[in-house]
């Protein structure tokens, strides 16, 4: 398993990391068996939201691993709050909320602390004087160590930022070779196609220049939740033939190209696997070291329907 140093913190990671999203859709048997499994292939980084499962993912974390102090030295655990869905969804970032949240999220991961906590979806109504006073008061207890963001641009980050007295150290946003705006704009600047519209104001430029580590979610999605692209013969016939070309190459499966496309960029991004599937864990994994080049890189970048001047 290949380590990416997360930001300026000086920790060494691994560059896939477990999401806990759909924990809940397992047994407590079937939790702990993928969780160890997880750890046992050099994944000891688990991503964790107080919205997941309502809160029953962490819970069900802490109880599958039976949570003690010994264990949790040895994971790094990162969770996420500001997202809010009783009544109808909204977003808060106030003060009050972010303290409550944190609580409620050591009490199910039974810790005393996290290692990393994310703003989750931006939030509109956000005080970012409000943002710094909760990040230090959390810093101060020792609740949480580091900070950072998710699905957020680089004018937000530089609003809380421009407050908070703690370096954000990563920001979580969706990437894949079927989804990869951040890129593609990048790669046509100055061309009359839809590709050359900038839609993430150069958010993973902004976040190599700042040392904010990228966090790729949802890895083999070809949209927002739309389904996966591996093996959609149908929409990405080109693509996947391409993959499962230079996966026969390598010798792993085509989950391990789709991650190592990911992995090979010099950001050093980690890779979010949400599979609750320990064959599809161990696949991806392979694509933590997978050494593609640049031809093949690039060749799967157009092969997903994308235009390289």
């Amino acid at each position: 398993m290949k380590k990416v140093p997360l930001s300026t913190t000086g920790l060494s990671v691994p560059n896939v990391v477990m999401g806990c999203m759909r924990l809940q859709e397992l047994s407590k048997q079937e939790a702990e068996k993928l969780i160890r499994t997880a750890m046992d292939a050099g994944v000891h980084f688990f991503d964790h939201a107080d919205v997941y499962g309502n809160g029953n993912c962490e819970t069900l974390f802490s109880e599958a691993l039976g949570m003690n102090d010994t264990l949790r030295e040895k994971i790094i655990i990162q969770s996420k709050c500001g997202i809010r869905k009783e009544a109808f969804a909204y977003y808060d970032f106030s003060k009050k909320h972010i303290m409550a949240s944190v609580d409620g999220i050591l009490q199910r991961l039974k810790t005393t602390y996290i290692d990393i906590l994310l703003l989750h979806r931006p939030d509109a109504l956000m005080e970012p004087e409000e943002i710094a006073a909760a990040f230090d008061a959390l810093q101060a207890s020792g609740k949480v160590k580091y900070f950072g963001v998710s699905n957020q641009n680089p004018m937000q980050i530089a609003l809380i930022q421009k407050y908070a007295t703690q370096k954000l150290v990563a920001n979580q946003l969706q990437l894949s070779i079927a989804h990869s705006p951040m890129i593609d704009s990048g790669i046509a600047v100055n061309m009359q196609i839809g590709q050359s519209v900038e839609r993430t104001n150069s958010v993973l430029d902004y976040c190599r220049l700042h040392a904010i580590t990228v966090q790729a979610w949802s890895p083999f999605q070809k949209g927002f939740f739309e389904g996966p692209f591996l093996g959609d013969t149908q929409n990405y016939a080109t693509l996947n033939a391409v993959i499962d070309r230079i996966a026969a190459k390598y010798g792993v499966p085509d989950t391990a190209v789709a991650v190592g496309w990911l992995t090979r960029h010099p950001a050093n991004m980690q890779v979010v696997l949400g599979t609750t599937k320990i064959r599809r864990m161990l696949d991806a994994c392979k694509g933590s070291e997978l050494p593609l080049t640049r031809e093949e890189w690039y060749e799967i970048y157009r092969a997903a329907g994308n235009v390289i001047p």
